[in-house]
């Protein structure tokens, strides 16, 4: 069992605000997965030629994105901004 976690940053009232109900849980199982990735977390989605720093990772088929940060120090994954088209 994986010891890393994830969480919201900013807060998930801001982040989720007016997103649809279904749309906030996949982007919580969506933040589940990545952290259950440990460290391999760093390497997660976009951009694919370099590990750490902001990661941007595919939503519901492109219909929208997250981007995260994943602190190994913190063992943390955080789900920073979310961007929905629809």
């Amino acid at each position: 069992m994986s010891d890393w976690t994830w969480d919201w940053n900013p807060s998930e009232e801001y982040l989720t605000k007016g997103l649809p109900p279904g749309v906030v849980a996949e982007i919580e199982r969506l933040a589940t997965e990545l952290a259950a990735l440990d460290p391999d977390s760093v390497r997660a989605g976009s951009p694919a030629n370099r590990e750490g720093g902001l990661r941007v990772f595919d939503l519901l088929g492109g219909r929208g994105f997250i981007s995260f940060l994943a602190i190994p120090r913190h063992e943390c994954v955080y789900v920073s901004n979310i961007t929905w088209t629809g």
